[in-house]
């Protein structure tokens, strides 16, 4: 009997051992499904789903679909320039245009009459018109150049070129776009759109029902949704390119496609780039976001004129915060970063077979690792000059911006250091000062040179009161003060922040200039490695976002969680089951107009919905759509289990989270009473002018 257990035990740690091995193993399809709309892979959709788009229905599904601000996604849903998108995305520019006495945070906002719909100013969407080719140009232009610096200098000073060249001959908004890291590069021009209106916005308690402790989660009970129309010439604008809308929503296991602009990806960085993100990169920014976070939890419950002004803030901080832990533990998963071993193994064998490539390629992997590794070495001391980085108070940032100029002969602009004294209060910003002052203490210390000499031994908290007793940046005027002294004025300053960067340049630009050599060093081999990989794999496989218009393909399908399975959908009997369920307390707190729903409100209509469909950051506000180009839900989040999806592509049990079509029509006819818009909706054109 015991010998017959222990051989039970030697089997199953077989069985086990053979199935992590089998989960190490990279595949093809690691490095994702974000396909671009120049290659998109009508092949292999035809393979997979007996679907294969023609160039008719890619061009309209193309046009139909917007970039949104500065970075999100949305789409054109009527023939009268209705644009859809997510609350989150819109949520900053609703806040712009509320008027005094209205919180369309707490009480939404719907335009009865097209005379009703809001203009936002700062705001617009951008639709893709055309894609060139661009490759030759600057490949030549970066191989022209001798060193690493002169390389990258070639490959920017040409990009430049480009991009002005076409937006004089078209008038469009014209970037050239980096793919497989320089295997290919592509000039996207796009039409710029902006007269945007806003039409509706939900409350936020229905938009981000659960907040943080719902967010990267599944089961979701979401209306993450907001409209918006295009104007031209003070008229809606008619598009022919639109998607219409789906009545009956999606079916497990039918082919779907999100169609947005995807912001950032880094599946194809080598094992050493990940290994440094995970030791350096993501930990300090980690640091920052923990205390805003933290403190901004607190301060947006000291005043309804603090919720209203700071909780998008909050709500931007709580979100990235949440995604850089689970990236973070993603780079800590050994099961993952083997399997990156693996794709990287392989790609390295195919090049070292091949004598031509080993020459020319063969030492990419290495010379990338010893970039990293020379930049591991001062990432710590270069990252205390820069205090709390991006959430440097205005005092740091602004005394820094006006000093490092002012050494650069580079012009300060007085609007860019008044528009820092408007956009926060004096509180917050002094809360952010002592991040910058725990930031210079943690990571040079207080035996820091120029540390010593500025601030002796005083605490962070002691720091923060000495610069704003003593610093000119402490207020508006003695700010632009400063930016009005010339060189040998700011040298002699005795301001306690100009201080410490007149005693600690020497250093900072010593360590500046080995940190732009380490990178230069992995970015030329990063852009050689691109090429290795488009070499061998060509354009079967996506490359890395790059908050461009992409087309994914996945299906509705359940994954096991928390032992048992997901639901394909949810419905708004589930909303209110959370709601009660929690006691009706925050963060799953209904607004007052979902606390009793009208008769006619179908609990029963699916309301959100999870699909394998390859989404990050960029994508909220992707529509949804079937093979009939209609929209079937809107894309809003991913799983929790979706946060390695930045490193790697995988559905074991990522999933993209969407509104369903139903819910959001069922949500603005019966509950909004919204009936103008929802004949839109289903119609794809105003039914109604009033």
């Amino acid at each position: 009997m015991k010998r017959a257990f222990t051989l039970f035990i030697v089997i199953l740690a077989f069985v086990f051992s053979a199935n992590l091995k089998a989960q190490e193993q990279s595949d093809k399809f690691d490095l994702g499904k974000m396909w671009t709309f120049e290659h998109a892979p009508a092949g292999y959709f035809n393979q997979v789903y007996g679907f294969s788009p023609d160039a008719a229905w890619l061009n309209d599904v193309k046009l139909s679909a917007l970039r949104f601000g500065n970075g999100c996604s949305a789409s054109f849903i009527s023939e009268d320039g209705l644009v859809m998108t997510n609350h989150h995305c819109g949520r900053g520019y609703v806040t712009s245009v509320t008027k005094p006495g209205e919180d369309f945070s707490v009480t939404g906002f719907w335009a009865e009459t097209l005379a009703d719909e809001r203009p936002v100013p700062g705001l617009w969407v951008d639709q893709l018109i055309n894609t060139i080719d661009v490759t030759k140009e600057i490949q030549d232009a970066f191989e022209s150049g001798k060193t690493n610096t002169d390389k990258e200098k070639n490959k920017t000073d040409r990009i430049k070129e480009i991009e002005a060249k076409y937006k004089n001959e078209t008038g469009l908004q014209c970037n050239v776009i980096t793919f497989y890291n320089g295997g290919m590069y592509m000039l996207y021009c796009y039409k710029r759109y902006r007269d945007v209106r806003l039409v509706f916005s939900p409350e936020n308690n229905i938009a981000h029902f659960g907040g943080d402790p719902d967010n990267f989660t599944y089961p979701r009970y979401g209306l993450d949704c907001a409209y918006f129309r295009v104007y031209e010439n003070g008229q809606p604008y008619k598009t022919p390119n639109h998607f219409n809308w789906s009545p009956n929503g999606a079916k497990v296991g039918e082919p779907l496609f999100v169609i947005g602009n995807p912001g950032s990806t880094e599946r194809l960085k080598t094992y050493a780039q990940l290994e440094f993100a995970r030791d350096f990169q993501i930990p300090y920014r980690l640091e920052s976001l923990d205390f805003v976070a933290e403190f901004l939890d607190k301060y947006i419950q000291l005043s309804d004129e603090k919720r209203q002004r700071y909780q998008d803030a909050w709500l931007g901080a709580m979100n990235s915060q949440k995604v850089f832990k689970g990236q973070l533990k993603a780079l800590k998963d050994p099961v993952m970063m083997e399997r990156k071993k693996d794709f990287e193994n392989h790609i390295r064998s195919i090049v070292n077979s091949k004598p031509e490539l080993k020459s020319k390629y063969g030492n990419v992997w290495d010379e990338i690792e010893a970039g990293c590794r020379d930049y591991s070495k001062i990432f710590t001391e270069l990252a205390g000059y820069e205090g709390g980085a991006r959430y440097n108070s205005r005092y740091y940032s602004v005394t820094k911006m006006i000093f490092r100029n002012t050494m650069e002969d580079k012009p300060v602009k007085d609007s860019i250091i008044e528009m820092q004294y408007r956009l926060f209060d004096a509180d917050y910003n002094k809360t952010l000062l002592k991040l910058d002052c725990e930031t210079i203490l943690s990571k040079l210390g207080s035996g820091n040179d120029a540390v010593k000499k500025v601030f002796g031994n005083r605490t962070a908290n002691e720091m923060v009161d000495y610069i704003l007793a003593n610093s000119l940046s402490a207020e508006k005027e003695g700010a632009l003060k400063l930016a009005a002294m010339s060189k040998e004025e700011l040298m002699k300053s005795s301001d306690p922040l100009i201080r410490f960067f007149v005693l600690s340049k020497a250093r900072y630009d010593e360590l500046s200039n080995r940190q732009k050599e380490a990178q230069a060093r992995i970015d030329v081999n990063a852009q050689n490695l691109g090429r290795i990989i488009f070499d061998i794999y060509g354009t079967t496989i996506p490359p890395d976002a790059t908050l461009t218009l992409r087309i994914s393909d996945g299906e509705i399908k359940t994954y096991d969680y928390n032992g048992t399975r997901a639901q394909p959908f949810t419905t708004f009997y589930g909303l209110y089951e959370r709601y009660f369920g929690n006691e009706e307390k925050s963060p799953w707190m209904l607004p007052e107009r979902w606390k009793t729903p009208p008769p006619e409100f179908r609990l029963a209509t699916p309301f959100n919905l999870i699909t394998t469909n390859d989404i990050i950051g960029g994508n909220s506000g992707s529509a949804l759509i079937n093979t009939k180009k209609e929209v079937v839900g809107l894309v809003f989040d991913g799983n929790i289990e979706s946060l390695p999806g930045r490193y790697i592509y995988t559905t074991d049990y990522n999933r993209t989270v969407a509104v369903d079509s139903r819910g959001l029509l069922e949500a603005i006819k019966n509950m909004y009473k919204a009936k103008r818009l929802a004949d839109e909706i289903e119609n794809g054109k105003i039914m109604n002018q009033e």
